[in-house]
């Protein structure tokens, strides 16, 4: 589904970082979109068994800016790729193409429990999936993964830019008073400013966007129902 980017899967860590390297130089990282372009909006994430030998993807898509839940889906796969350290889009995201495939069809924007261009080579999961996909991506992380940021304020939407080499590539973002912030990134096709705007809209009783934290409690689901 979608009409982004195809590669191949068989890559050794070497050629995923060379890929990466390409991949880059495709992300766009401006643009707004229009109200009327976001009527549907998707959390996704992964979580692995005790082995690593399988991953379950799980992606809940929402009626926006409701977030009315219309639809999770949820796959077990085989995992092909190790885990390695700032490659983790080839290991999670064949496991999240293999879900969306039950889709009847793409949400307008997807939002990743990862990085999008705050990563070393500038393509985390959110920037990859986006690219694939062709679709607008933005990237919450719960931890920093690289750069730099002062603290920023407490009071919820207060933000401060993470810096790699001096370059702005995420927002550190309070979405809620007292708690760890989350790291906001453009994953693909939208700026960073309406980016960490949408995350701060689809805040609710928690810290965590509601897409995000549902696609975790979801794949937690799936994981738990194969013990």
């Amino acid at each position: 589904m979608g009409t982004g980017i195809e590669h191949s899967w068989t890559l050794i860590p070497s050629e995923a970082i060379a890929l990466q390297q390409q991949l880059r130089k495709k992300i766009r990282t401006s643009g707004t979109l229009r109200p009327n372009q976001i009527k549907t909006i998707a959390g996704a994430d992964c979580a692995f068994d005790k082995t690593g030998r399988y991953g379950f993807a799980g992606v809940v898509v929402y009626r926006y800016p409701e977030l009315e839940v219309i639809r999770r889906v949820g796959r077990r796969s085989k995992v092909t790729f190790p885990y390695v350290p700032g490659l983790l889009s080839f290991r999670e995201a064949p496991l999240l193409l293999a879900a969306i495939e039950k889709l009847d069809e793409l949400p307008d924007l997807l939002i990743f429990d990862g990085q999008g261009i705050a990563h070393p080579r500038r393509c985390g999961i959110a920037s990859h999936m986006g690219l694939l996909l062709d679709r607008p991506s933005i990237g919450c992380a719960k931890s920093r993964l690289i750069g730099r940021h002062r603290t920023p304020g407490q009071k919820p939407g207060s933000s401060a830019p993470l810096t790699i080499d001096g370059e702005h590539v995420g927002n550190v973002l309070r979405t809620k008073r007292g708690c760890k912030p989350v790291y906001v990134s453009v994953g693909h096709r939208i700026n960073l400013t309406q980016a960490t705007e949408i995350v701060m809209k689809c805040v609710g009783k928690y810290r965590i966007p509601i897409p995000t934290r549902d696609a975790d409690l979801y794949v937690a689901q799936l994981k738990a129902r194969t013990k």
